[in-house]
């Protein structure tokens, strides 16, 4: 079944966009506090933990652990109706932080918590590309 929707699709701010440009670049970015060493996601002006706006942006490998996950056999919107079933999950990379994401190239049966994946970079167009994760 196709959809008949346009898909929505993130825009960059100027505090995201750096993630957004690594994932174009096929890689993972993410944000580490100078001061206390914690490492943030979703991109933020400021620290959560300390508040401090010294941030820096790292490219790391993106690989991780399946933290919790969900199928839905019916599209979580309209939109999506063309991705059903939704392999819905949230990824913990090594250093602390957690994505929500979907997982593709994985049949549903063989989905299962602390299963090793690596990022799957999905070319929209030349703009756009989505963080996605299949098995390692």
């Amino acid at each position: 079944m196709s959809s008949s929707f346009t898909k929505p699709v993130p825009t960059p701010t100027p505090v995201t966009q750096p993630f957004w440009d690594g994932l174009n670049a096929g890689q993972v970015r993410l944000q580490q506090c100078n001061p206390c060493g914690r490492w943030i996601h979703y991109p933020r002006n400021r620290c959560p933990s300390c508040l401090s706006a010294d941030i820096d942006w790292h490219d790391v490998d993106g690989i991780g652990e399946v933290y919790t996950f969900t199928v839905t056999e019916q599209p979580t919107a309209p939109h999506f109706s063309d991705e059903v079933p939704q392999k819905l999950a949230v990824v913990e990379l090594p250093q602390g932080v957690r994505l929500t994401t979907t997982l593709v190239n994985v049949a549903v049966s063989d989905i299962r918590v602390g299963m090793a994946v690596k990022p799957y970079f999905d070319a929209l167009d030349a703009d756009t590309t989505l963080l996605r994760y299949e098995p390692v």
